[in-house]
């Protein structure tokens, strides 16, 4: 793909604007988000998970997360590898949609935290289309982004059932942490890049008004100078 940074391209970010140069404040983890990006989706080897299931994961986490570049993305690149399966993709993620945390915490202070919510299985009309290995995926992403606290062993049961590796399991979960991180900082650079275009707007509203107010002055000043000239010239 040789994108130089793929949170400036979501989030809209041009060199050399504000935001620019926020991010080059901390250029280690600017560069790493973008290296951790290329390690998951341009590796030099992708190992026991394909670039299209990586893609597929993307697509699906991405949706579930809300932020519309991120999903548009994502939900593109798997488009173009393969086309029915991102239809697919973008089906069984609308069955998805819900909010979250949900799960429960260990007996104690925290447990007022708890909260119960729906588990997630793919709908049975797509598990085929997807095949055992997605189908399994999508359930531990959801699981992950929306259940955090209930993950345990039995879920990576399903996985290793389903034919995943625990080197695949461990790229899998990379990708849906990442993914979770990238998100958040598109959607809060997305939020800081929305508030200055609205700062932006707002002066340039303020600098029309200021010359709207200079010109009526302007106005007011001739017509006050041709009534006085008026009054000093003899009948």
């Amino acid at each position: 793909m040789a994108i130089a940074d793929v949170i400036d391209l979501l989030a809209g970010i041009r060199p050399g604007s504000r935001l620019d140069r926020i991010r080059r404040e901390r250029p280690d983890a600017r560069a790493q988000s973008q290296e951790s990006w290329r390690a998951l989706f341009e590796p030099v080897h992708f190992g026991p998970v394909s670039v299209t299931e990586r893609f597929a994961v993307a697509a699906f986490v991405a949706a579930l997360g809300g932020e519309p570049a991120a999903r548009l993305f994502y939900a593109g690149t798997l488009e173009r590898l393969d086309p029915d399966l991102a239809r697919t993709v973008a089906i069984v993620a609308e069955a998805g949609a819900t909010t979250g945390p949900y799960g429960g915490y260990p007996q104690g202070p925290l447990s007022v935290e708890d909260r119960d919510g729906p588990s997630f299985a793919v709908p049975s009309p797509h598990r085929a289309a997807l095949g055992r290995r997605l189908t399994a995926a999508f359930e531990h992403a959801h699981l992950l982004v929306f259940h955090p606290r209930d993950a345990a062993p039995a879920s990576l049961q399903k996985l290793l059932d389903a034919g995943w590796t625990t080197p695949g399991i461990v790229t899998l979960s990379q990708l849906v942490a990442f993914l979770s991180f990238q998100i958040r900082v598109v959607a809060g650079l997305s939020a800081l890049l929305a508030a200055d275009a609205t700062l932006a707007a707002d002066a340039a509203l303020a600098a029309d008004a200021a010359l709207a107010a200079d010109a009526a002055l302007a106005a007011d000043a001739a017509l006050a100078a041709d009534a006085a000239r008026t009054v000093e010239e003899p009948a």
